[in-house]
C-alpha cells in the first residue's frame, strides 16, 4: 500500500489530522517516548555469551515461546499493513525487513524511515527479518527481539520510535562481528561526498540540527555504520525532535516538516492547521518522521566510500561549566565515548527540578546489546587507523547553569563546527583549561573569551568552581565504573 492510501486510512480511521501544508499529525497515546524497561532480547545459544546482560533485559526461550505463540495467533486474525524495506546502506551487510503493522501510520513510518530494497536476491543470502507491531495486543509495553529467529514483536505502545530502535539494536549486534562500528550519530559530507564528519550525541544535543547544514550534504541524522570501506546510513529517513523548531535556525528540518507524507507525532496544531512547535502540552519529545530526500542536501546513495576526517562529540552541558569546544586525543575520545555525557534540565522528565547529569556509554547504551568496551575498542582502532581528528562540542549553557545562564548561541556552535570541518581549528594554539583540563583553542576568532573560558562568563567564580568541581567528580566516578 502506498503513502497516499495509508494517509487516507489514517485520516478516516486513526484520528489523523493534516496540517495546513499537508503533513500528517498523529498521537501516540500514553507512550510519547521509548519504554526502555519494556525491551527484551531472547537469551539463547547465539546471544548468551555476546549480549551485555548488565545493560539488556533477557527473555527466556520458554517465555518467548508463549509470548510468540499468543502474539502470532492474535496477528493472524488482524488485517495488517505490510511493507518490505531495507536497513543499512552498506552493500555487504544489511537487513531486509518485512514490517507488519495494525496502524496505517506505522506503515507510513516504515516507508519514511527505512530504505527501499535495492537487491532482492542479495537479501535471501543475508539477513531476512520480520517485525510485527500491534499496539493493541496487550496493555503493557513490550519490545522483544529474537536474533536467532530474526523476529521482532512490539505491543502495548504506539510510539513509532520503538520500530526503528529495535532494528538499530539488531544492527548493533551484527556489525561488530566483522569489526565494523555501529553508531548512534549523524553524518554529513561536502557536496562531492568528501570530508565526512561524524556527530555523536544524545537526544537534545543538536545532532540532527547541526548535521542538517545547507553548506553540506547529509548522509543521515541518527544511525550509521563505519566499515572497512567507509560510512553507511542505516536508515532512509529522519526522526527529528521538533520542540521549539525554528524556521530561521533550522530551515531544512522546518521545510521537511511541511511536506506531504511527513508525520508529526504529538505536535499541537493552532488555527488553520499550523503546527505549534513550542507547545509541549502533550510532550517535550514531539517528533517528525520524513524521508531523507525531504532534506534539500541529502545524499541519496546512503553510502560513502570515505572515512571520517572529524568526529564531533556533542554534549548539552546544563551546568554551564564546559568550554564550547575542546580537542581530544584518541584516548580522550574513547573516554568521552564511554562516558556519553549530557544533562537533562527541569521539565524534561517528571521530578527533575534542576540540571541532572546523564551518562549513556556509546552515546546510546539502550540500543547497544554488546558491552560498551566492544564498541569503544573498534572506535579507537578506526580513529588511529584513519588519523581521524576528534572534538568535544558543548551545545548547552554558558554564563551560568540552566535557569541563570543562557543556551549556547547556535551561531557560535556553527562557527566552531565550520572551523572544524574546514580545518581552521587545527591551526590554533591550544592550552589546558584550568578547571576541566580540556584542551581548548587560544584566541579563536568568532568566539568571545567569556564563552571560550566559561568561568569568565559567570557572575560568581566561586559558584562556577563549585559546579565544575561537582561535574568533574561525576566524570571520575563514571570513569571508574567503566
Amino acid at each position: 500500500m502506498n503513502k497516499e492510501e495509508l494517509i487516507k486510512i489514517c485520516l478516516q480511521k486513526e484520528d489523523g489530522i493534516l496540517t495546513d501544508s499537508g503533513a500528517l499529525v498523529v498521537r501516540t497515546g500514553e507512550h510519547t517516548g521509548r519504554s526502555p524497561e519494556a525491551k527484551f532480547i531472547v537469551e539463547d545459544s547465539v546471544t548468551r555469551d555476546k549480549v551485555d546482560w548488565n545493560n539488556n533485559k533477557s527473555m527466556s526461550q520458554k517465555e518467548w515461546s508463549i509470548f510468540k505463540e499468543n502474539f502470532i495467533k492474535y496477528a493472524e486474525n488482524k488485517d495488517l499493513f505490510h511493507q518490505k524495506v531495507q536497513a543499512s546502506g552498506d552493500p555487504n551487510i544489511f537487513l531486509h525487513v518485512d514490517i507488519f503493522t495494525s496502524l496505517a501510520w506505522h506503515s507510513l513510518f516504515a516507508l519514511n524511515m527505512f530504505m527501499k530494497i535495492k537487491d532482492i536476491e542479495a537479501g535471501a543470502k543475508n539477513n531476512s527479518w520480520k517485525l510485527y507491531y500491534i499496539p493493541e495486543f496487550m496493555k503493557e509495553a513490550r519490545v522483544v527481539i529474537n536474533i536467532s529467529e530474526r523476529l521482532i514483536l512490539i505491543a502495548g505502545t504506539s510510539y513509532a520510535g520503538e520500530m526503528k530502535k529495535s532494528v538499530f539494536t539488531v544492527l548493533n549486534f551484527i556489525y561488530p562481528e566483522k569489526n565494523y562500528l555501529p553508531m548512534h550519530c549523524s553524518v554529513n559530507t561536502d557536496f562531492q561526498g568528501n570530508n565526512p564528519a561524524i556527530f555523536f550525541g544524545l537526544s537534545g544535543t543538536g545532532k540532527t540540527t547541526l548535521s542538517a547544514d545547507s553548506t553540506r550534504m547529509l548522509l543521515g541524522d541518527d544511525e550509521h555504520g563505519w566499515t572497512d570501506d567507509g560510512l553507511c546510513n542505516f536508515e532512509g529517513g529522519c526522526y527529528a525532535k521538533t520542540i521549539n523548531l525554528d524556521k530561521n535556525a533550522e530551515p531544512q528540518i522546518w521545510n521537511a516538516c511541511q511536506q506531504k507524507g511527513s508525520i508529526l507525532e504529538n505536535t499541537m496544531l493552532g488555527q488553520n492547521g499550523i503546527p505549534k512547535f513550542k507547545d509541549i502540552s502533550l510532550t517535550e519529545n514531539a517528533r517528525a518522521s520524513y524521508p531523507i530526500e525531504y532534506i534539500e542536501n541529502a545524499n541519496p546513495e546512503s553510502f560513502v566510500k570515505k572515512h571520517p576526517k572529524n568526529i564531533i562529540m556533542l554534549t548539552c552541558d546544563a551546568f554551564g561549566v564546559l568550554p564550547p569546544v575542546a580537542r581530544l586525543s584518541s584516548q580522550d575520545a574513547v573516554e568521552h565515548f564511554l562516558l556519553g555525557y549530557t544533562a537533562k534540565v527541569a521539565g524534561t522528565e517528571k521530578g527533575i527540578k534542576e540540571p541532572t547529569a546523564t551518562f549513556s556509554p556509546c552515546f546510546g547504551l539502550p540500543f547497544m546489546p554488546r558491552s560498551p568496551s566492544v564498541y569503544a575498542n573498534i572506535l579507537k582502532s578506526k580513529i588511529e587507523q584513519h588519523n581521524t581528528a576528534c572534538w568535544l562540542v558543548n551545545t548547552g549553557w554558558t554564563g551560568g547553569p540552566y535557569g541563570k545562564g543562557k543556551r549556547m548561541p547556535i551561531s557560535v556552535t556553527r562557527t566552531i563546527i565550520q572551523g572544524i570541518l574546514n580545518g581552521n581549528m587545527s591551526n590554533y594554539a591550544y592550552q589546558s583549561h584550568e578547571y576541566t583540563q580540556l584542551q581548548i583553542p587560544v584566541d579563536m576568532s568568532g568566539v568571545s573569551e567569556r564563552i571560550m573560558f566559561p568561568e569568565k562568563g559567570w557572575d560568581s567564580i566561586e559558584e562556577y568552581k563549585s559546579k565544575v568541581s561537582h561535574l568533574m567528580e561525576l566524570f571520575e566516578l563514571h570513569r571508574a565504573q567503566l
